[in-house]
């Protein structure tokens, strides 16, 4: 009977308990994202008002003043604490661990990767804005140009699935020629993080219903996508 008692509380209360660690999880992700927002805003104080370079490369081990460096697409890359420590915002991020979402479980040859986290490609650089045909949309190079637009409605870094995140430059084609090229991440109940130019921090819940294919071969992701409207509207401005 005692027994029986046990493993009734231990199915009532699992639950309850994996619900709390979920939630933990968010709440240290959204407080890593507003860590790495306020390192953004602590360069660029230093660097006369210039943001950290954001540029994707296709040798992202040596990229010079990037906000971040390595890609989780590179076996030495995904796992290297060295290249975290050697990326402009470590100075003023200064914990390994503020760079990994703590609901992340990706591992690379059984070893967890180094980061979780990147950069909106319209920051930084001005990559989308000349590779793309939505010229009439904007780059921020400097932080007074983020002031000069909304920051509130400007996100800086977010959560990428595991499945797209490479370099620490995360697209948005504004001209909707590859909707959800690389994916938001939904690690936290079908939601991912955000952080703000003002430095708060969001969680997005995906509601569209094809959007639950992110990262499979057959994902059916359209311009329609309310999920895909739903960041862009936050992404840029014209």
């Amino acid at each position: 009977m005692v027994i029986a008692i046990i493993s009734i509380l231990a199915a009532l209360l699992l639950p309850a308990l994996s619900g709390a660690q979920a939630r933990t999880q968010q709440v240290g992700c959204l407080n890593n994202l507003k860590q790495l927002v306020f390192a953004v805003h602590m360069y660029a104080a230093d660097n006369d008002g210039r943001l950290p370079v954001n540029s994707p490369s296709t040798q992202p081990t040596v990229t010079t003043n990037a906000w971040i460096r390595g890609s989780m697409k590179i076996t030495y890359d995904s796992t290297n604490q060295t290249l975290i420590r050697q990326s402009k915002l470590f100075a003023y991020a200064s914990q390994v661990a503020n760079y990994r979402c703590p609901a992340d479980l990706s591992l690379t040859r059984g070893m967890p990767r180094t980061r979780s986290y990147s950069m909106n490609g319209w920051m930084g650089s001005r990559h989308m804005e000349v590779s793309s045909r939505a010229h009439s949309f904007r780059s921020f190079l400097r932080e007074s140009e983020l002031a000069a637009a909304k920051p509130s409605a400007l996100w800086v870094l977010l959560d990428e699935h595991e499945v797209s995140i490479d370099d620490g430059c995360f697209p948005v084609t504004m001209d909707d020629s590859r909707p959800f090229g690389s994916y938001p991440t939904m690690r936290h109940s079908r939601g991912y993080a955000l952080g703000f130019a003002d430095g708060h921090t969001e969680t997005y819940k995906l509601r569209d219903a094809n959007s639950r294919s992110f990262g499979l071969a057959d994902a059916q992701i359209t311009a329609k996508n309310s999920d895909w409207e739903r960041l862009k509207q936050v992404t840029t401005i014209r």
